[in-house]
C-alpha cells in the first residue's frame, strides 16, 4: 500500500491538485517528475515548479522540476524519456495540467478553445502515447486523467460547450486506453471531485474566496489518487471515480477534514452524475 520507490510523472504539478497529488505519493518516498510550465513566480498564481520540488523532497520524496508545455510534443516525449532515465523507469502518468474558461460559444474565442482542447485532450494523448513504452516494463501501472465521468447530458455541456468538450475529451481518451491497454497490463482510470476544489481556478475564474471556502481542500483528491495509484493495474482499470465515493469504499468515514471552511455548505462540482450518491452531507459540518 506504499508507493516507496516508484515514478510519477505529473503534469501542472506546481501547484493546486497536481502538488498535492506529488506531496501524497513524496510522503511515501516516491519519486516525482513536475512537469509544469511555471518556472518564474507569477503575480497571480503561487508557487512553481522549484518550489514544488523543495516541497516534495521536504515530504520525503526525490523530485524532477520540468519545464514542460504539453502542447510541444518534442518536449513531452522528452521529459518523459529524461523522468525515466533519472529514475530508472516510470509506473505513474498523471494527467492533470488542463485549461477553462466557462463562456458559451459566442463568447468563447476560437483561439481560446484551441488552447483548451491542446491542453486537455491532446496534451492528454500526448503525455499518454510517450509514457506507454516506458509504463509497459513497470510492475503496477497507471495512468490517471483528472476528468470527469462520461454523463452525456445536456446540462453539463449548454452552459459552457467549448471547455466540456475539451474537458470531456480527456474522459473520452480513457475509454479508449482503457480498452488499448489492458492486455498490456496498463491501467487508464479518471478522478473526479464531487465538490468544488481550493485551487488557483476556483479562486481566480469561477468563485473567488466566497467559494473557495466553500470547497474541499486538493487533500481530497491526493488521497484518492493514492489509493488508485496502489491498487492492482491488471484488475482496476477503465473506472470513472469520483473522489468521495471512491474514498468511502475504501474505508475512509471522515470526510469534514478536507473542508476548508466547516461551517459553510459545500460547493457542487460540474459533471458529477446525478446517481453517484454522497456518502456524508455536503450542507455544513455538524459539531
Amino acid at each position: 500500500m506504499s508507493l516507496k520507490g516508484k515514478t510519477l510523472f505529473i503534469t501542472g504539478a506546481s501547484r493546486g491538485i497536481g502538488k498535492a497529488i506529488a506531496l501524497r505519493a513524496a510522503r511515501d518516498g516516491a519519486n516525482i517528475a513536475i512537469a509544469a510550465k511555471t518556472a518564474e513566480p507569477h503575480p497571480k498564481l503561487e508557487g512553481t515548479i522549484y518550489t514544488a520540488a523543495e516541497e516534495i523532497e521536504a515530504a520525503g520524496g526525490k523530485a524532477l522540476p520540468l519545464v514542460l508545455d504539453v502542447r510541444d510534443d518534442e518536449a513531452v516525449k522528452a521529459g518523459i524519456d529524461r523522468t525515466a532515465d533519472h529514475f530508472g523507469g516510470l509506473d505513474i502518468l498523471v494527467n492533470n495540467a488542463s485549461a477553462i474558461q466557462l463562456t458559451p460559444l459566442q463568447q468563447t474565442d476560437m483561439k481560446r478553445f484551441d488552447l483548451m482542447h491542446q491542453v486537455n485532450t491532446r496534451g492528454t494523448m500526448a503525455c499518454s502515447k510517450h509514457a506507454i513504452e516506458h509504463l509497459k516494463n513497470a510492475d503496477n501501472p497507471h495512468i490517471l486523467m483528472l476528468s470527469p465521468p462520461l454523463d452525456m447530458q445536456e446540462k453539463w455541456f449548454a452552459p459552457f460547450t467549448p471547455y466540456a468538450i475539451a474537458k470531456y475529451g480527456m474522459s473520452l481518451v480513457v475509454l479508449g486506453l482503457a480498452g488499448e491497454l489492458r492486455s498490456k497490463g496498463i491501467a487508464v482510470n479518471a478522478l473526479w471531485p464531487r465538490t468544488t476544489i481550493a485551487t488557483a481556478a476556483i479562486k481566480n475564474i469561477i468563485g473567488g474566496d466566497k467559494m473557495m471556502q466553500q470547497s474541499r481542500t486538493p487533500d481530497i483528491l491526493a488521497d484518492a489518487a493514492h489509493e488508485i495509484f496502489v491498487s492492482p493495474s491488471r484488475d482496476f482499470t477503465g473506472q470513472f471515480v469520483i473522489d468521495d465515493t471512491f474514498l468511502a469504499s475504501r474505508g475512509v468515514t471522515d470526510f469534514d477534514k478536507y473542508r476548508v471552511d466547516p461551517s459553510l455548505a459545500l460547493a457542487p462540482d460540474f459533471f458529477v452524475p446525478e446517481d453517484v450518491d454522497a456518502p456524508a452531507d455536503l450542507g455544513p459540518a455538524k459539531d
